[in-house]
C-alpha cells in the first residue's frame, strides 16, 4: 500500500522534517549517522560493523565513527559476538527506540501538513 507523491512534494516533507527535527531538544544526527541507526532498527539483525559498512557500501572506519556518536548519544551500544570474538555487534537501546519513534512522527506530521495545503 502505497502512497503517490511527486519528487517535490517528497522534498518538501523531508525539508519540513529536517526543519522540525533540528528545532527540537534532541540530538543532530548525520544523513550517515541517522542511516546506520534507521538500518539498526529498521533491518533484522544481529547488525556487525563488516555488514553495515556493506549495506551502507562505506568503510568500517566510517561505520565505527558513527557507532561511537550513536553509543556516546545512548542511542546503540556495543556487544562482543559471544561465537566471534574479533566480531562486534551492534544491539538497539530504549533511547534509540525513543528517538526513532519521536522522529516518525515528527515525518508523519509533516507529511499530513504538506498533503493538506
Amino acid at each position: 500500500m502505497g502512497i503517490e507523491i511527486s519528487p517535490n512534494q517528497a522534498l518538501d516533507i523531508w525539508c519540513r522534517a529536517a526543519v522540525d527535527g533540528v528545532r527540537r531538544d534532541a540530538p543532530d544526527l548525520s544523513a550517515r549517522q541517522m542511516a546506520l541507526l534507521l538500518l539498526v532498527y529498521m533491518t533484522e539483525g544481529p547488525h556487525t560493523v563488516r555488514g553495515l559498512a556493506q549495506n551502507l557500501n562505506i568503510s568500517k572506519p566510517a561505520v565505527t565513527r558513527a557507532i561511537d556518536r550513536l553509543t556516546t548519544l545512548e542511542m546503540v551500544r556495543r556487544k562482543s559476538d559471544e561465537a566471534d570474538r574479533r566480531s562486534v555487534l551492534v544491539q538497539r537501546t530504549v533511547r534509540g527506540s525513543i528517538f526513532l519513534r519521536e522522529y516518525s512522527e515528527i515525518i508523519a506530521s509533516a507529511a499530513k501538513n504538506a498533503t493538506a495545503e
